[in-house]
């Protein structure tokens, strides 16, 4: 990843949790936001990485939601960044997300 200053190279390190499916999901988001983030989002990010690793992989795959609003938004944007949005998570049913179509039985 480029552009990176040192601060981005560093979350960007803090991202590598040793949990696959975590690693995944961290450096998806990272290599697609965190050249862009500002102070306050990367603040944020250092927050959610400061979780152990059993809450974070709760919120980031179980669909768990933090109570603190930031650090909730922060961890859906890094679902869907990763192709974990609420469906994918278990939250939603994925047959609640599509309306069926004129005749069609349920």
């Amino acid at each position: 990843m480029t552009g990176l200053d040192a601060d981005g190279r560093r979350l960007l390190w803090r991202c590598r949790r040793g949990l696959k499916e975590l690693d995944v999901l961290l450096e998806r988001y990272a290599a697609e936001a965190l050249a862009a983030a500002g102070p306050l989002e990367r603040q944020v990010l250092e927050r959610l990485l400061g979780l152990p690793d059993p809450q974070l992989a709760g919120y980031l795959l179980a669909g768990e939601v933090p109570q603190e609003a930031d650090l909730a938004a922060l961890a859906e944007r890094i679902r869907r960044t990763g192709g974990m949005g609420r469906a994918a998570c278990g939250m939603i049913d994925p047959r609640e997300q599509m309306a069926p179509t004129e005749g069609e039985d349920i």
